[in-house]
């Protein structure tokens, strides 16, 4: 025997069906509870009322308990007087146990011995029918007139009552409260379908104004209904954040390799061009090394550009070479750059100096390898050195703020500066505020990039600002490492 299980049987349902499942058991399971409390109400209630009229009966059946007329004191029971229902059933007993009388209608099984209940309440069932018996120990007085006044007499009866007539009220409310709660949950299942079907409609907007997003179409534009319902807010806000953050990453990407493919495509250009030109005619040897020399020239600019493109995917992805307890000493480090760089800015005639906190009772560390911190370093203080004129100076200072959990660097240039409208595009990739974008404009535009994802990677921040014709300062936040911190505190 093969099990066949429909392939949709075991997919989630949506939240609807489960809200209007959810809802309709709780009905379910408030229906029942109303149902079992009006049974234990009901019950109580009828029997209540049917316990009193039974001690009624009983009243009445000891008030039927007369003097007997056989002059020895004893009692009899007088039925004439007794008006009772026809399907009740009683004995009477005097103290001796003798019976005094006994319900015309019943001839069945004595009363005593029926079964206990509780109390002086008795059950007893006799062919299909069921009775409730209630035993009563009552007095009597006969001879009231004598001289030694009344003779009490006790007395016990024993009245029972169908309960069948109860216990068919009891169940026809029971019945009507149930009834009840099938119709409610009947009226109120599409009820609530309907009134979910209209609360869910701004979530199936907003899930149809997403799905519309592309990398085409960026705009989305959720109803006002979905920014001011409480639970669909959130929701509305974090797919609006992340929408607007895929759109700058993809415009970002776009222009990344446009701008790739630009610089690469000029650089290749520039060689196709200077081999054609060495193509055209026989050269001499001299002429020959000239070109040649050129496009090695480019292949080491075309090389450069892949390099760094290498080094800014390889940071902004996470994979580069500081491990998770990589820490550099920052002075130690910018000393070494500056040293590096002496040559280049000798020949402009630049001179670089270096400003650390005085007293420092250890090594500036900050979490980033050698080599990484050595790239921050070298890029900024190029680029300083590059758009500084001759004869002017470039400061570099270190200076610890007093909360002593981060270093901050300044380089500060007396260059040219940049233009306010080029200065918030400085981080962009292959950006260099010139859009001819010639062979003459200087580097690649990435080393400012590349020195953004190093600075961010490792937990800091870095802000430029300038004077056009003053100069440039860069501002560079990077945290202490751990034993860098505790040493300086």
């Amino acid at each position: 025997m093969k099990l066949f299980i429909r392939p949709n049987a075991l997919q989630p349902r949506s939240i609807a069906f489960r809200l209007i499942v959810a809802v309709l058991a709780v009905e379910l399971a408030s229906s029942i509870l109303a149902v079992a409390l009006s049974f234990g109400y009901e019950r109580h209630m009828h029997f209540h009322v049917f316990d009193i009229a039974l001690h009624g009966r009983v009243d009445s059946v000891i008030g039927a308990v007369q003097e007997s007329d056989d002059g020895h004191d004893g009692v009899m029971l007088v039925q004439a007087d007794l008006h009772l229902p026809k399907d009740d059933i009683y004995e009477v007993f005097d103290a001796n146990g003798h019976p005094l009388g006994i319900s015309p209608n019943w001839k069945g099984m004595p009363l005593q011995s029926a079964v206990p209940e509780r109390g002086n309440y008795l059950f007893l069932t006799l062919e299909d029918r069921h009775y409730r018996i209630l035993r009563i120990q009552g007095t009597r007085s006969v001879d009231p007139g004598k001289p030694g006044g009344a003779t009490v007499r006790p007395v016990t009866v024993l009245y029972g009552a169908r309960t069948g007539k109860v216990w068919e009220s009891i169940w026809g409310t029971v019945e009507f409260y149930a009834a009840g709660g099938v119709i409610l949950l009947l009226v109120t299942g599409p009820l609530i379908a309907w009134l979910l079907h209209r609360g869910l409609l701004p979530l199936r907007q907003l899930a149809s104004l997403a799905a519309g997003v592309s990398v085409n179409a960026w705009h989305f534009d959720p109803p006002s209904s979905a920014r001011t319902t409480p639970e669909l807010a959130p929701l509305t806000h974090a797919i609006e954040s992340v929408l607007q953050r895929l759109e700058r990453s993809f415009t970002q990407q776009k222009v990344f390799v446009s701008d790739a493919a630009h610089e690469l495509k000029t650089a290749v250009a520039v060689i196709k061009s200077s081999l054609q030109l060495l193509a055209l005619k026989q050269r001499s040897a001299a002429e020959y090394k000239a070109g040649l020399d050129r496009c090695l020239s480019d292949c080491l600019r075309m090389e450069e550009i892949v390099r760094k493109m290498l080094t800014l995917a390889r940071e902004e992805d996470g994979v580069h070479s500081s491990g998770p307890g990589a820490v550099a000493d920052l002075e130690e480090c910018l000393r070494k750059n500056v040293t590096q760089l002496k040559t280049a800015a000798d020949l402009r005639g630049i001179e670089i100096w270096i400003q650390s906190p005085a007293g420092l009772p250890g090594p500036v560390c900050v979490p980033l390898a050698g080599d990484d911190l050595s790239l921050l370093l070298s890029n900024l203080l190029l680029n300083a050195i590059e758009h500084s004129p001759a004869a002017t100076k470039i400061e570099a200072r270190l200076t610890l703020p007093p909360d002593h959990d981060v270093v901050e660097l300044v380089i500060e240039d007396h260059g040219e500066g940049i233009d306010p409208e080029a200065l918030p595009h400085v981080f962009d990739r292959f950006y260099r505020g010139d859009p001819s974008r010639t062979r003459n404009t200087g580097g690649t535009g990435l080393g400012l990039a590349i020195t953004k994802a190093v600075v961010e990677r490792a937990g800091g921040a870095i802000s430029i600002t300038s004077q056009p014709g003053l100069g440039t300062t860069v501002t560079v936040r990077l945290p202490l490492a751990p034993q860098a911190a505790s040493a300086t505190a």
